[in-house]
């Protein structure tokens, strides 16, 4: 088995894509598994912070 190529992690850091991506999965699943369990989030909307019930959360 071959080994990976290191990344540069300064780089990755500077350009903030991947880091960025990760986050964006990761908050994507969070989401989903609360609406999955039923569970409401709080969420920034119209510039307020609000309760969203499981199934006015929308997932695109």
């Amino acid at each position: 088995m071959a080994d990976k190529p290191k990344k540069d992690i300064g780089k990755i850091f500077a350009e903030g894509t991947e880091i960025d991506e990760a986050i964006r999965r990761a908050v994507k699943e969070a989401v989903l598994k609360h609406k999955q369990a039923g569970n409401p989030i709080f969420a920034m909307k119209d510039g307020k912070m609000v309760w969203i019930q499981p199934e006015e959360i929308n997932l695109v």
